[in-house]
């Protein structure tokens, strides 16, 4: 018998903490064995940007720029990582939206983007008071952090009549009128929308002239996006804005975990006050260092041609099935939210979560091809969000899709409603991923 005294977990934990549904990645349903085709976390699928050619001499990987001195592990990496914040600053240095320039001062860096999105929580909302507003669809991880901090969310969704787009009126009149309303959260490439929000309308929230609070632009995805096209820069002209990047996606490296939050000076020096002391490991800031060496870059903007050339083809050849609908939101991002219909376009076909859902776990469960069920997100009925693959797994794909949809049988069929309330319980579950 286990001991426990007065102990009672449901009256000492915090209560939103106990009512927090786990969290769910995109590895939780289906597994990297060395088989599946991963299409569903928007991963990039050529690999690292590194230039891995080198030998490797004893207690120390040197190759393609990468230094990590594996004898020196037994030390604390460096708290204040100057080096490698003075080499995002280089990246992020184009004076396309000023002509200042980026420092150290105005970085941040955490544990991939989400210990970023936490840490701007915890800096600026007051648990149980403070609100965020979100722009469904959008991404999950906003709200899981919200509910782990106790902060309320406010939402305004973006404008599905107009790919996804702001609605910085209908924000700003939220703003007005509640001024608990600390942080608005815009993702630009959206996810799971793709595509970019307008500058202009950005600015129309930082312009607000009453409202004290911050915007958060999440542009994990704006290296597939047009040249230029990164606002990272633009935080030397906003106190109250905040950019985070992330090394996960177009660098492809996705394993170190590392974020950078560019902001204000004043902004980053407030959470680089309230981070841990050593957050990045040594490992991760040697391998984010060589990433953003002239020779590495150059690796990632040719990886980044290869998914911008299979996105293309995608865009041409999906449509070639007869059972999908519309690509949703824009083609901004290394992924695509592609609709699914219940029947032939020629035959009137709708947008069907059934659809969507069969194709969905058809695809991982016969074929070993993973994407992303959506359906559940405001405006994405019958959805499925598809990562850009490499040419192999794009042919697989489209392969495997034209096959399952020719083989489905219509979804315009009755079901039963226990068939129909199990449909929807499978849907919830399949769209509770965060990714």
């Amino acid at each position: 018998m286990v001991y426990t005294g007065a102990f009672c977990l449901e009256t000492c934990a915090r209560p939103n903490i106990l009512a927090l549904q786990p969290y769910r990645c995109a590895r939780d349903d289906y597994k990297d064995d060395g088989t599946n085709i991963l299409l569903d976390a928007n991963e990039n699928a050529y690999g690292p940007s590194l230039n891995l050619e080198s030998d490797q001499p004893c207690g120390r990987i040197d190759s393609s720029n990468l230094n990590i001195d594996l004898l020196g592990l037994n030390r604390y990496p460096d708290p204040h990582q100057a080096e490698l914040k003075q080499q995002l600053c280089n990246f992020r240095n184009r004076h396309t939206h000023t002509t200042k320039d980026l420092t150290p001062d105005n970085l941040y860096v955490g544990v991939g983007s989400d210990e970023i999105i936490d840490a701007i929580l915890r800096c600026f909302c007051k648990p149980g008071h403070d609100k965020i507003l979100t722009c469904p669809p959008t991404y999950g991880m906003y709200a899981v952090s919200a509910q782990v901090n106790d902060v309320e969310i406010v939402k305004v969704p973006l404008d599905a009549t107009k790919c996804f787009q702001l609605q910085p009126e209908a924000i700003n009149a939220a703003l007005s009128s509640d001024p608990s309303i600390k942080l608005v959260y815009v993702t630009s490439p959206g996810n799971p929308t793709a595509n970019l929000i307008s500058k202009a309308d950005i600015q129309k929230i930082l312009e607000h002239p009453t409202w004290n609070g911050v915007v958060v632009l999440d542009e994990a995805y704006i290296d597939f996006s047009p040249d230029g096209a990164s606002l990272a820069e633009w935080v030397a002209e906003w106190t109250n804005l905040i950019v985070m990047q992330t090394l996960s996606k177009a660098f492809g490296l996705a394993g170190i975990r590392l974020g950078a939050a560019f902001t204000s000076p004043e902004v980053a020096h407030l959470l680089n006050n309230l981070k841990a002391p050593y957050n990045i490991s040594s490992p991760t800031s040697a391998i984010a260092i060589a990433a953003l060496q002239p020779k590495n870059l150059a690796v990632m903007s040719n990886n980044r041609e290869k998914i911008l050339k299979q996105r293309l083809r995608m865009l041409n050849e999906l449509p070639q099935i007869s059972r999908i609908g519309r690509f949703l939101g824009g083609s901004d991002s290394n992924f695509l939210l592609v609709e699914i219909l219940d029947k032939p376009r020629d035959c009137g076909g709708k947008p069907s979560n059934e659809s969507a859902m069969a194709l969905y776990e058809g695809l991982a469960e016969t074929k070993g091809v993973v994407v992303r069920f959506r359906g559940k997100e405001l405006g994405c009925e019958g959805c499925l969000r598809m990562t850009v693959g490499t040419a192999d797994e794009v042919t697989r794909l489209l392969a495997e899709t034209h096959n399952l949809l020719n083989d489905m049988r219509s979804g315009s069929q009755q079901s039963d409603n226990c068939d129909k309330r199990r449909e929807r319980e499978k849907e919830e579950d399949a769209n509770g991923v965060i990714a």
